[in-house]
């Protein structure tokens, strides 16, 4: 395991907020804030968000309390994007803005680089 001193992501206030309202649902004691990209979606690249156990190959950090892994080689695709959390009614959900996508999709999971 290997730990990052520059954060290779940004999370909004909003996004902290509920990040640390999930972190509190049973399932998800215990585990890490798992930032990533996989294969897929309508432009290529969808992005990974979700809550896992460290492996040995993961880099870690902390943002605001939050314990956060990714996949060393994921974050050439991540590096600068701003994760937000949208509440409303018409929009709710994590939304991201990614410095390095060429190219997004409609529903804003999905990237080209």
């Amino acid at each position: 395991m290997t730990t990052q001193t520059d954060l290779p992501v940004l999370f909004t206030s909003n996004a902290i907020t509920e990040i640390k309202r999930l972190m509190q649902i049973p399932e998800n004691e215990g585990k890490c804030l798992r930032v990533g990209v996989k294969g897929g979606g309508c432009s290529g690249m969808t992005y990974v968000l979700n809550f896992d156990h460290r492996t040995d190959t993961d880099e870690s950090f902390e943002i605001d309390g939050i314990p956060c892994i990714m996949n060393p080689t994921h974050e050439m695709y991540l590096f600068g994007m701003e994760v937000e959390w949208e509440g409303g009614l018409n929009s709710r959900g994590f939304t991201f803005k990614n410095p390095n996508a060429s190219k997004t999709c409609g529903c804003g999971t999905s990237f080209a680089v």
